[in-house]
């Protein structure tokens, strides 16, 4: 997995929730493609090499991670999840294992999906 390049740099608590954060994504979104940016440090999704194909990405720092958005600013957040000053995109904060299996951030993820479908025109 080329995600541990990324992830060997940081805490093991980082570490715990990329992995889980990634397991969850791959199993919500099935035949998703994992894809390391080592210079940007984050890992993306979709279902194609091209920034319009991608979903969401796991974005690493020191203090924890964050699931980006695709196009965020696009989607319904009934629950508040999103943050960001992003014009396009935003980000879920993850602080623990409950963030990743809240049922809005899988409704999130279903809604990003959507999207991408729309944007590819495969409705």
């Amino acid at each position: 997995m080329q995600a541990e390049l990324i992830l060997s740099k940081y805490d093991q608590t980082v570490q715990s929730l990329a992995y889980e954060l990634s397991a969850f994504i791959i199993s919500e979104q099935k035949e998703i493609k994992e894809q390391v940016d080592l210079p940007a440090n984050m890992i993306a999704y979709g279902y194609g090499n091209t920034y319009k194909e991608m979903i969401c990405t796991i974005i690493l720092s020191k203090k924890g991670i964050k699931l980006g958005i695709n196009r965020g600013t696009e989607l319904p957040d009934p629950a508040g999840l999103l943050s960001g000053t992003g014009k396009l995109h935003k980000y879920v904060e993850i602080k623990s294992s409950k963030d990743i299996h809240n049922p809005a951030l899988r409704a999130l993820l279903k809604e990003a999906f959507k999207a991408y479908l729309k944007r590819m025109d495969k409705k």
